[in-house]
């Protein structure tokens, strides 16, 4: 911690405390500084001033004690995990993501993730997402298995980015979700946005991202549907969000509408079956499955299977 120490001088004089500061240079945004104002930081000619709108004078002399910086969080380190390695070659890799696996390193997360199972490989990664995220391309959720692109390259990162956002790489789902759905097919389309009440999480909400969602029944029991989802956007949790938003959720998602433990489920009976899109490197159109699912969700599928009429 350290204290900064300014003067303003005459052609300062009448600006706003908050606006004199963030004109120095103390912090990013202006905003910054009102909190440092507000957790009584700033002291004008001694004594602790707690209004951003103080007129600063000529002669003033203003001082501002400074937080030290967090610490940086350290670099994701290799780690020998075993992956599921549907496809790969010098230019991107197909893996089938396990359930429970996130997929980087975050806040909570510093281990056992997908980036770190990539380093423990040895291979050379893009680093267009950055050195937190590198090689990926998009993501899955934590409890969400499946298939999921990795990039060696940038050249193919940015290539597979632009494909991402333009809808032409096709990704297809399974999901065992609650309920009976009655029509053999559909699409959602309902915008996504934060949750008001747990921002960890998204809803359906007015003014909030386009997401659509199609789905076509595969198997009906009664009680629960198997279905197959693509995306034509991908919003987070938006597969999830928006079978809740109809009211068939997808099962053993308690986040959502499912039940904990229904079925036998470990977690959420959510599996990303395949992706389709064009090679960067040698323009042909390839298709890859992630035919191995959780164990769980195979069993409950079973399970569904061995007592309908």
């Amino acid at each position: 911690m350290h204290v900064l120490i300014f003067s303003p001088g005459q052609s300062d004089a009448g600006t706003r405390l908050d606006l004199y500061l963030a004109k120095e240079s103390l912090a990013p945004s202006r905003s910054h500084v009102q909190k440092l104002i507000g957790d009584g930081r700033v002291r004008v000619n001694g004594r602790v001033e707690a209004r951003a709108s103080y007129r600063v004078r000529t002669g003033d002399t203003i001082e501002v004690v400074v937080p030290p910086a967090p610490p940086r969080p350290s670099l994701p380190r290799p780690e020998q995990i075993e992956l599921d390695v549907i496809y790969e070659d010098d230019d991107l890799m197909v893996v089938n993501k396990p359930r429970g696996m996130v997929v980087h390193p975050g806040v909570g997360r510093r281990s056992g993730t997908l980036v770190n199972a990539l380093l423990g490989r040895g291979i050379k990664l893009s680093t267009v997402a950055g050195e937190f995220r590198p090689g990926i391309v998009h993501r899955l959720d934590r409890n969400t298995s499946g298939a999921i692109i990795v990039a060696k390259n940038d050249e193919v990162h940015l290539a597979l980015s632009s494909a991402l956002a333009s809808g032409e790489i096709e990704r297809n789902y399974i999901a065992i979700v609650r309920g009976d759905i009655q029509d053999p097919s559909g699409t959602i389309d309902a915008p996504l946005g934060r949750n008001p009440v747990n921002r960890m999480r998204r809803a359906v909400r007015r003014g909030g991202r386009r997401a659509v969602t199609k789905f076509a029944v595969l198997e009906r029991f009664g009680d629960y549907t198997l279905v197959g989802i693509e995306l034509e956007t991908g919003r987070m949790h938006q597969i999830r969000v928006h079978m809740s938003h109809i009211g068939r959720p997808v099962a053993g998602d308690s986040a959502y509408g499912g039940v904990p433990g229904e079925l036998g489920l470990e977690g959420q009976a959510l599996h990303a079956q395949s992706v389709e899109f064009t090679h960067p490197g040698t323009g042909e159109r390839v298709r890859f499955e992630a035919e191995k699912w959780p164990d769980d969700m195979r069993a409950a599928l079973e399970q569904l299977r061995s007592r309908r009429p």
